[in-house]
């Protein structure tokens, strides 16, 4: 099972291999790996080996600390957020793609419809609204 650190490493790793529009096969190919090896890692199913965490910063043309960036503060945002989670969840569903589709579709329709919308899925909630 994944900790915090992995996934953390594996979404920064997705993220700059994304930016320079490489795919997981060209960046398993530059390191020697196969992609579903990268695969685990951006998912955080396997962790990331400090040698191959060198090799991937070289391949990436970034430091090594980029890995790391933000992990203070994911920590401590976590620390403070944990007893009033409704949702365990929550920064996973905030990372997936269709999320973001579905906000930028959101946005991209004016106030009337946006509200429209948003009633609709609340209404559509069939679990109790905490008071």
């Amino acid at each position: 099972m994944a900790n915090d650190i992995d996934l953390h490493l594996g979404r920064r790793l997705r993220r700059r291999r994304r930016l320079l529009g490489l795919t997981q096969q060209q960046l398993a190919t530059t390191v020697g790996i196969r992609f579903q090896q990268i695969q685990k890692y951006e998912c955080g199913a396997n962790r990331i080996s400090a040698a191959r965490l060198w090799q991937l910063s070289e391949a990436l043309e970034i430091p090594i600390g980029y890995f790391y960036d933000g992990l203070t503060e994911l920590q401590a945002r976590r620390e403070r957020e944990a007893p009033v989670a409704a949702d365990s969840k929550s920064g996973e569903v905030m990372a997936r793609k269709e999320t973001m589709d579905l906000i930028r579709a959101y946005y991209q329709l004016g106030e009337r419809p946006r509200r429209r919308l948003l009633d609709l899925a609340k209404s559509l909630n069939t679990e109790p609204t905490p008071v």
